[in-house]
């Protein structure tokens, strides 16, 4: 009984040893194939996708009981997916709101604008940390900063 616990047999071992790395060529091809947008985080939209991507392939690799098929299949369909909501956003701008957040405003010269800060739920020292990241020291080096759509924060450094 407690061999079963590191080996079951050399079938799961062979399997991954298999459907891995085709799996993995296969997601690869795919992606590249329909290009960079495919797993940019521009939004929350691209990031489930990513994250959705890499729960298949790891569902293909480690759960004997789904095909190589059906596992590059529902690859398929998430990538199919992802290219209908960004050609169907890029044609429609009033449907890009449906998937995309608009920047906010967080910080504007050198003044923090709380009720954003709040409503955005971020924190002042998440603000200090982004403009000390981008070489300033303290709120009054930074003419603005803005919470961006797939939740970096980008920073206007002050004119010197």
């Amino acid at each position: 009984m407690f061999p079963d616990i590191f080996l079951q047999g050399w079938d799961g071992p062979l399997r991954i040893l298999i459907v891995g790395p085709v799996a993995y060529i296969l997601l690869i091809t795919l992606l590249r194939l329909t290009g960079k947008r495919t797993l940019s985080k521009l939004n929350a939209f691209d990031l489930v996708v990513t994250v959705a991507l890499g729960s298949v392939l790891a569902t293909l690799i480690l759960n004997k009981d789904t095909p190589l098929i059906e596992g590059l299949t529902a690859m398929a369909v998430l990538v199919a997916l992802q290219l209908v909501v960004t050609w169907t956003t890029v044609r429609h701008p009033e449907l890009r709101r449906l998937v995309r957040a608009d920047p906010a405003l967080l910080l504007a010269g050198g003044r923090l604008r709380r009720d954003t800060l709040r409503a955005e739920r971020i924190t002042e020292d998440e603000v200090l940390q982004a403009i000390r990241d981008s070489g300033g020291h303290g709120f009054a080096d930074a003419d603005a900063v803005f919470l961006q759509s797939d939740g970096s924060l980008a920073v206007v450094s002050r004119e010197a």
